[in-house]
Parts: structure tokens; sequence; C-alpha cells
């Protein structure tokens, strides 16, 4: 159907006194009721909680403003290892044709109902001084836990497999039909992969790396575990707010809306500038 079709067919349905998108339950406003709620009413909370008179001086102070900076530095950076690593993994997962193709799918998704503090001690017994690579690494004169680098690695740890779901669910919903097309026509796999396949699938992949980015933003428990908490090096935003908690309630609610607020800006910037069919 042509796109004034579909505009003459909603002017028709409203004409008639019928919704455009369709009839729903009237019982189902309830529970999406109750779901907005959900959502909502925490982060109202914490927007009343705010001492505005001193918000300012609380998330301009040197330690939260090395916080924001460390946070948005190593969220960029895993995002950017999320889709050097998770697109191709993707890949392999919508386009494989081997056996043990589910099991590894659950293996690469597995971070996603992994308690963090248990994906940060499972990087520490890889990667850490008595870990399981720690010859290799001391050989190589590589150290790694506790240092900047190891939150970017606990960051892509948990943050992959959402690049990696909606790559994955992109690719399939895209198909092989027009990939078999160029491929017939002689051009080379990897011309079809860079001509074809990921401007079919730059939405989803654009979904994906936000999502990432913005899980990168938020990650704690993985963080704490392998890098620990020194300011400057390994403390981020999440890990200043929960620092902040005991000492200076104030500066931990500030902070809150400080993250809330970077998270929405990158969420609703991004949706805005690829568009709403892109989502």
């Amino acid at each position: 159907m042509s796109r004034s079709a579909r505009r003459a067919a909603r002017r028709s349905a409203r004409r008639a006194g019928a919704p455009a998108g369709g009839a729903l339950p009237a019982w189902v406003l309830v529970p999406a009721a109750a779901g907005l709620l959900l959502v909502l009413v925490p982060l109202v909370a914490v927007v009343a909680r705010v001492d505005w008179s001193r918000f300012g001086a609380l998330v301009t102070s040197p330690s939260s403003l090395a916080a924001l900076r460390l946070s948005l530095l190593t969220a960029s950076a895993s995002t950017a290892c999320c889709l050097l690593l998770g697109v191709p993994l993707a890949l392999v997962l919508a386009r494989g044709r081997f056996r043990g193709l589910r099991v590894l799918r659950s293996l690469v998704l597995l971070p996603l109902v992994l308690p963090p503090v248990v994906g940060g001690l499972a990087l520490l017994s890889a990667l850490g001084r008595q870990g399981l690579l720690a010859p290799v690494l001391e050989v190589l004169g590589v150290r790694v836990a506790f240092t900047t680098a190891a939150v970017v690695l606990a960051q892509a740890f948990v943050a992959m497999p959402f690049l990696v779901l909606s790559t994955e669910g992109a690719l399939r919903t895209a198909g092989e039909r027009y990939e078999r097309v160029a491929a017939t026509l002689g051009a080379r796999p990897g011309r079809v992969l860079l001509r074809v396949t990921l401007p079919l699938v730059a939405p989803g992949l654009a979904s994906g790396a936000v999502l990432a980015f913005a899980r990168s933003l938020g990650e704690f428990g993985a963080t704490l575990t392998f890098a620990g908490s020194l300011e400057g090096v390994t403390r981020t935003l999440p890990l200043e707010v929960y620092l902040r908690r005991e000492s200076d309630p104030d500066a931990a609610v500030a902070l809150s809306l400080l993250l809330v607020a970077v998270s929405v800006v990158v969420v609703v910037g991004v949706r805005g500038r690829r568009g709403v069919q892109a989502w």
C-alpha cells in the first residue's frame, strides 16, 4: 500500500470514528498506566528530592566532574569495543549454519542474566593478578585489573549482548535476498558486507550501539568488582553516587539526576537524528 493510500485509509477511519491504529481493549489501559507509573514515579521522586539551591555546586565538584568525564570516556570506548567485536558476532549468529549455534547464542547472551558482580568476578578470575591469563599478561608486562582498561572491559562485558541482540534481529529481519543478488552480480563477500548488509541493518545497529552506551554508562557491579573505585582512574559516576549515598545524600541525589539527564540526552538525541523508523 502506498503512503497516499495509507493516509486516505487513516482519514476514512477517523471519519468513521474508528481508531487509526486499530481498536484496543479498554482493560489494556490499566496495566499500561501502571507500567508507565512504575517508570515515572521513581524519576519524579528523584527530581523532587534534589536540593536545587546546591545542585550546581554538587554536580560541578572536582570529584563529580572527574567521575562524569571518566564515565563518558569509558562508555564511549566500551561501545566502540562492542561494535568492533559484537557486529561480527551478530553476523555469525544470524548467518551461521553450524551445529552448536544455539549454545553459542546462549553463551553470548549470558551476561544479560548474570548479576554484574558475578561478571566482574569472572573477569577478575581471568585477567586479575592471579587469574587464568595472568602468566601471559605478566610476560607481556600488561596490568588490567583495577585500571581504566578494566572499567572498559567490564562495561563491554555487560553491554555487548544488547548490541548483538539488536544487530542479529535486524539481520534476520532484513533477510539474505539482497546479499544473494549482490553475490550473483559478482560482488565479493567483503564488498557485500560493507555495501549491502551493514547499510541495511544500520538502524538496528545504531539502536544497539545506543543501548550499549547507555548500559555502559550505568554499569556498577562488574566495574566495582573488577576495577575498584580509584578517583580519576576507575571511579565512574555510578560508583560516585554509591559512595556519596552515605556521606552526602543530597550529592548522591543530584548526581543521580545528572546521570539520568545524560542518559536521556544520549537516547533522545540519537533517536531524533536517526528518526522514529530506525527504532
